[in-house]
């Protein structure tokens, strides 16, 4: 069992350099040395397999995207220096105690968390700070994340919040997740919680576990568990800085030297000359157009690259790069361009994606290169583009290709979701919206209505006083008229007698 282990992280670890010396990094920066240093551990590429029940393909596309979403955020250079300090100060999200099972719990205040309240890149840096921060403290070992929900209501539901945090452990930090425990979920979540577990794997719905202050001990040692959970913990929280050690590869600490690998090639792609600094005078490629439109084709959402080789007499070599690897197909990626030669390019939303984000964070890279002759072969090729020569760089945004036409503006896929999953979510967060507004107001008519009872209880209550005293007046009186009317009746008596 050990040796067919040993053998698989091997093979995972060998088909990852193979792909990089092959095709270099996506992102023109290259993977982060930190990242390639970890590479090189068993202990993380083991998780990648167990995380994937050893499917040596589906552990191999997990590395890969997660290192270069790791390089995209930067999550080896995250800090308590460098994020918004003050959400890691507030105590809506921190990590105190752990589990029975001795993983330690980051716990989600969520009374303290109110959707929209917050600059959601900072919401996102400052959890991947915890992540990043127990995965050094524990050495890789697993983590609970805590949902106490006591005393949350509609208002601080935020699902985006919670699809990233799921996103997190389900995408980019493998075998990472022991449980998912829910204290004191109020009913009027249920449905929300019923399109969490969409999107988690079969396999994870196991772990979700809802608790209350009498179940929470299956799960939570009561001298771990705080005094709000019926526990006697009466820990209060502040935010304590991270503790730094000098274990540089794993904190993400490394300098950044090159990293080689074997023949001494260089580990990561050179970002050729830029744009700015090209030795080229003469231009050699036109791209057109200088914003990728995208529009829906079919089932598909698709834009158009049209490059031309200007030239008459050199043959181009070309290669579109982009900053979203995961969400784009381009077809072709790269080729080569005749003299005068003009080409389409395609490029694809992979399905699944929100693309709401389009137009800010999208960007594309075209560059070219001239070669002898368009026979050249491909390793020869891939050594050509990885030895440093000055390229030719245009630079491409994206842009919505209805946002111009105000009848279709409704209608824009910028402004739409792509996926059925987003659509029924988008729905839902509408349901909930006018059932929050439905709520709002029958607090607000029932605020009004005890004034009024108010109001009328004391009314009553005057009206009664008011009652009682005329009766009692009244009852006064007769009983002084009949009170007379025997002294009456007996003094006349008394004078028929004499």
């Amino acid at each position: 069992m050990m040796e067919a282990q040993t053998k698989a992280i091997t093979e995972l670890r060998e088909k990852f350099l193979k792909k990089l010396s092959d095709e270099g990094p996506p992102d023109l920066k290259g993977f982060h040395p930190a990242d390639i240093a970890r590479i090189n551990t068993d202990d993380w590429l083991k998780r990648f397999l167990e995380h994937h029940e050893y499917n040596m393909q589906e552990a191999f596309n997990m590395l890969w995207e997660t290192c270069i979403w790791r390089r995209k955020i930067g999550a080896n250079d995250i800090n308590e220096d460098n994020v918004k300090r003050e959400y890691l100060e507030d105590g809506s999200f921190f990590s105190h105690g752990k589990d029975k099972d001795g993983k330690k719990l980051i716990i989600i205040k969520s009374k303290l968390h109110f959707k929209g309240a917050k600059d959601f890149t900072e919401l996102q840096r400052c959890i991947v700070y915890w992540f990043e921060r127990l995965e050094r403290e524990g050495n890789g070992n697993q983590i609970s994340i805590f949902f106490d929900m006591a005393e949350t209501g509609l208002s601080n539901l935020d699902m985006e919040f919670t699809k990233y945090l799921i996103g997190l452990f389900k995408s980019y930090y493998p075998y990472f997740l022991n449980y998912i425990i829910i204290f004191e979920m109020p009913w009027v979540l249920n449905a929300a919680f019923k399109i969490i577990k969409s999107w988690l794997p079969a396999k994870a719905i196991p772990k979700i576990k809802f608790v209350n202050k009498i179940t929470l001990k299956e799960f939570v040692d009561p001298n771990d568990a705080l005094k709000c959970w019926g526990g006697n913990n009466d820990y209060t929280f502040v935010f304590v800085p991270e503790v730094q050690t000098n274990e540089d590869a794993l904190n993400g600490k490394l300098d950044n030297k090159k990293v080689h690998f074997a023949e001494g090639s260089p580990l990561t792609e050179q970002s050729p000359a830029s744009f700015a600094d090209q030795t080229n005078e003469e231009q050699l490629l036109s791209v057109e157009p200088d914003a990728i439109t995208f529009n829906k084709d079919g089932k598909e959402i698709t834009g158009v690259i049209i490059l031309k080789n200007i030239t008459t007499d050199k043959i181009l070599s070309y290669k579109i790069k982009t900053t979203s690897p995961e969400k784009f197909r381009v077809r072709p990626s790269s080729g080569i361009l005749q003299p005068s030669e003009q080409k389409s390019i395609a490029v694809v939303l992979q399905p699944g994606y929100d693309v709401r984000g389009l137009l800010h964070n999208d960007r594309f890279l075209v560059m070219c290169l001239p070669v002898k002759n368009a026979d050249i072969a491909a390793q020869d090729l891939h050594t050509l583009w990885k030895s440093g020569k000055p390229t030719e760089q245009h630079k491409l945004k994206c842009c919505d290709g209805t946002e111009n036409n105000e009848t279709q503006k409704s209608q824009s896929i910028l402004t739409s979701n792509a996926a059925g999953t987003d659509r029924n979510i988008d729905a839902f967060f509408s349901k909930m919206d006018h059932l929050e507004d439905i709520y709002k107001k029958l607090h607000t008519n029932i605020e009004a209505l005890k004034y009024i009872f108010l109001i009328c209880m004391v009314t009553i209550i005057v009206i009664t006083l008011v009652i009682l005293y005329t009766l009692k007046s009244d009852i006064k009186e007769s009983i002084d008229r009949l009170h007379d009317d025997i002294k009456e009746t007996m003094y006349q008596e008394h004078c028929r007698s004499i």
